[in-house]
């Protein structure tokens, strides 16, 4: 059993070492074994094979019993990934509460106020643009919701979606029911594809700080003039334009390919 160098990267980005990942995948293919046949079968260093077992017994994603030698075997990945993301949050918790509390103070007393950008653009050739930048110069996630009115827009970053599939950007793509079907099926095989009904807001979050928010009854080329949109660089209207997203996505269906 092997896997792809998507899947190895991402393990990389939830803080698995090369020598975790080689030893949790061994214990995949292998189940129950002692430290020292492991070592043969994942090729890590006998003198450090217990090292890595125990970074990876703390982080949720193998277990061990109490047999002389002692035997290690894999968790299911769908638990060790849960157990990952909830010692991240407790671990971002813990330090938004001290950095907040501490620099908030100092930021407040310096008497600076926040200045987003926050900008209207008027025309689909000017949001085109801007939301085809946003497409080019992300780097971990994109989330996209796309109207019917606003379908042209999907056609023109399909180039750019297929660099960022290729480089292992996470893309949640979601689409009104009368969006064309043929071009939902192209983007299925691209990024996970959810289709709503009556879906007739829009927009871009690319990760999660920049926003472009479709506010204009047409985006068509037979009615440019008439497409506003609301561009920003903030994170904290990012992280509300997600939670709506994410919102709508409990309500969607998935594309049938």
């Amino acid at each position: 059993m092997s896997f792809s160098d998507k899947t190895r990267k991402a393990l990389e980005k939830l803080g698995l070492t090369s020598y975790e990942i080689r030893t949790y995948t061994a214990l995949l293919k292998s189940g129950k074994i002692n430290a020292s046949d492991l070592s043969q079968k994942s090729g890590v260093p006998y003198s450090k094979i217990y090292e890595v077992l125990g970074s990876l017994e703390e982080k949720g994603w193998i277990g061990s019993d109490d047999l002389r030698p002692t035997e290690y075997f894999a968790k299911s990945p769908a638990s060790a990934i849960e157990t990952t993301k909830q010692r991240k949050e407790t671990e971002f918790k813990n330090n938004e509460s001290i950095i907040v509390n501490e620099l908030i103070p100092i930021y407040e007393k310096s008497g600076t106020s926040e200045r987003p950008e926050i900008w209207v653009l008027s025309g689909v050739t000017n949001i085109a643009s801007k939301i085809l930048e946003l497409v080019d110069s992300c780097k971990n996630e994109v989330m996209i919701a796309v109207p019917k009115i606003a379908e042209i827009l999907l056609t023109e970053s399909l180039p750019r979606l297929r660099q960022l599939h290729d480089k292992g950007v996470d893309i949640t793509i979601l689409v009104s029911e009368d969006v064309d079907k043929e071009a939902t099926k192209t983007l299925s095989r691209l990024a996970t594809v959810k289709m709503k009904k009556g879906l007739f807001g829009g927009g871009i979050i690319a990760d999660k700080r920049h926003v472009v928010i479709l506010l204009g009854s047409e985006v068509s080329k037979t009615n440019s003039e008439e497409a506003v949109a609301i561009w920003a660089d903030h994170a904290g209207l990012a992280a509300f334009a997600r939670e709506y997203f994410e919102y709508l996505l409990k309500d969607s269906k998935n594309v049938k390919v």
